[in-house]
């Protein structure tokens, strides 16, 4: 089981945070990208990311909750160390032409989906993909409980990638913490974001584990 560590919500500042996630048995840094218009708040937008992680080594995995994915593409490619680039399903009128920009950039590509957006919506997008991360809140926010009614998409998308012997990953995000991941785990999920959980706790190698 693969862990995220998100620094969305933290006692400390961002920048101890991420120390101590670099620090840490995390596979991923989790990079919530957000731009004010697709969710309320502002977070992490291109030059940031490239200050706060010009020293890391571990993989980023970053999650684009922005309107119009496209136009970022062009200077996230940039970025050093970058795991899976995730855009949201919800964020353009035609994600295919996005996923191919991504494509041509070599990206490792990744489609989130909304807690109100249906797996039957990004069938048709499955075979381009190398993650699917399912939101577990209505993202934008850290610190929110976890709804269970997602399971069913996690158990889904397990299914389609069996039949038709597709290759990504499945991940969830959003109320991670000791109890909902044996939830997601029995659901069939590779990964998991945690913030709050993780980052509150006196020991992250120790939360991480818990987790796996």
């Amino acid at each position: 089981m693969k862990v995220a560590v998100s620094f969305l919500s933290s006692p400390k500042t961002r920048e101890e945070t991420i120390k101590l996630i670099e620090q840490s048995d995390a596979d991923y840094i989790h990079i919530d990208m957000m731009d004010g218009e697709f969710v309320e708040n502002t977070n992490c937008l291109v030059p940031e990311i490239k200050e706060l992680f010009k020293e890391t080594t571990k993989p980023l995995d970053l999650h684009m909750m922005v309107c119009s994915p496209n136009k970022y593409i062009k200077d996230i490619a940039k970025i050093k160390n970058l795991g899976y680039v995730t855009i949201h399903y919800e964020s353009h009128r035609r994600p295919i032409d996005v996923i191919n920009q991504m494509k041509h950039a070599n990206l490792k590509i990744g489609i989130a989906i909304n807690p109100d957006t249906k797996v039957s919506h990004i069938v048709p997008l499955l075979h381009l993909v190398d993650q699917v991360l399912v939101m577990s809140v209505v993202p934008g926010k850290g610190g929110q409980k976890f709804m269970e009614s997602i399971l069913y998409k996690i158990e889904s998308l397990k299914d389609i990638r069996e039949e038709n012997n597709f290759h990504y990953i499945i991940s969830v995000d959003g109320g991670i913490n000791e109890e909902t991941a044996k939830l997601v785990k029995d659901a069939g999920v590779d990964m998991l974001v945690s913030g709050s959980y993780i980052t509150y706790s006196n020991d992250y190698n120790e939360a991480i584990n818990n987790l796996r």
